[in-house]
C-alpha cells in the first residue's frame, strides 16, 4: 500500500467524469490583519473531488476542515490559490450555486415552529418550487428516511435521530449534485450514527451525489468514505487513499493503522 494517492491523479473507479467536481488549486489561506498575529488554516493545498465521490476529510480539530469547507461552500475566498466547483469560483458566483448545494450541518438546525414536513420543504421554498411539488417531494424524502407518520410533528417531539433524518431529507429534497456534510452524526448515540452512516451514503450512491464529509473518526471516515483524505494543521494532505468495495478487514486495519501514525506524527 502506498504512502499516499496524488490528489491531482486520474479519478477513482467509480467516478463518472474527468473533471474534477471540486478542485483547489495551490490555495493558502490565512487569517489576521498583521504579519504579527497572521494564522495560516490552509497551507498551499491542491485536492481534486469527482463527481460520484463520497470524501470522508479526516483530522483532528483545527486542522483546517471548517476553513476547506466554507470555501466550497462559497462563505470564505482563499488569500493564494484558487477554489473551483462546478468550474466556477463559489465565493464570487454565490447565488449561482443556489440548489446545486446542500449542507447538512452537525446540529440538524431545524426551525421549532416549523413541522418536519415544512422543514423540509424549507430548501425547495426558497428554490421557488410550488406548493404542491414541495410537498410531494418533501413528504417522499421523510417516508424514505423512515419518518413516514411524523410529518406534522414539530422538533422538540423528534428524537435527536429523527431530527438529522428530517436535516437529511431536507438536503436531498433539493435534489442538489453535491452535499458538504460537517460531523452530521457526531452528537448522536454510537447505534443510531451508524444506522444513518449506512442509510446517508446508500442513498449518496443511488442518487449519484458527490460528498464531502467532515469528520474527526476514523472508523466513521472508514464505514462513510471511498476515499479518505488525512489533513494535518495547517490543512496539508498528509494522507490520501481511494478504498473499494471490497476491501478486507486486514486491509481496513492496516488503513486504520496507517491514518492513526500519520495523525500521531
Amino acid at each position: 500500500m502506498s504512502n499516499a494517492v496524488s490528489s491531482l491523479a486520474v479519478p477513482a473507479p467509480g467516478s463518472k467524469a474527468s473533471e474534477p467536481e471540486i478542485r483547489f488549486e495551490h490555495v493558502t489561506k490565512t487569517f489576521g490583519r498583521s504579519e504579527s498575529d497572521l494564522f495560516r488554516a490552509v497551507d498551499d493545498l491542491s485536492l481534486d473531488v469527482y463527481p460520484g465521490q463520497i470524501v470522508a476529510l479526516l483530522g483532528k480539530t483545527g486542522c483546517g476542515k471548517s476553513t476547506m469547507f466554507n470555501m466550497i461552500a462559497g462563505l470564505l475566498d482563499p488569500t493564494e490559490g484558487k477554489v473551483l466547483v462546478s468550474g466556477r469560483d463559489p465565493f464570487r458566483n454565490f447565488d449561482w450555486y443556489r440548489g446545486k448545494i446542500a449542507i447538512v450541518f452537525q446540529n440538524d438546525r431545524l426551525l421549532p415552529w416549523r413541522t418536519a414536513i415544512e422543514n423540509v420543504e424549507l430548501g425547495l421554498e426558497m428554490l421557488n418550487v410550488p406548493g404542491a411539488q414541495r410537498r410531494e417531494t418533501a413528504q417522499r424524502w421523510l417516508s424514505r428516511l423512515g419518518l413516514g407518520g411524523h410529518e406534522n410533528d414539530y422538533p422538540h417531539a423528534l428524537s435527536g435521530g429523527m431530527r438529522q433524518r428530517v436535516s437529511i431529507a431536507r438536503a436531498f429534497a433539493t435534489n442538489a449534485g453535491l452535499l458538504l456534510c460537517d460531523e452530521p452524526f457526531s452528537a448522536l448515540d454510537e447505534m443510531t450514527a451508524q444506522r444513518l452512516r449506512e442509510e446517508f451514503t446508500s442513498l449518496v450512491r443511488e442518487n449519484g451525489k458527490t460528498a464531502v464529509f467532515i469528520t474527526h473518526s476514523i472508523n466513521e471516515a472508514l464505514q462513510i468514505g471511498d476515499r479518505i483524505v488525512v489533513l494535518k494543521r495547517p490543512a496539508k494532505i498528509a494522507y490520501d487513499i481511494n478504498l473499494t468495495a471490497d476491501l478486507g478487514s486486514a486491509e481496513k486495519e492496516a488503513i486504520r493503522e496507517k491514518i492513526r501514525d500519520v495523525l500521531s506524527a
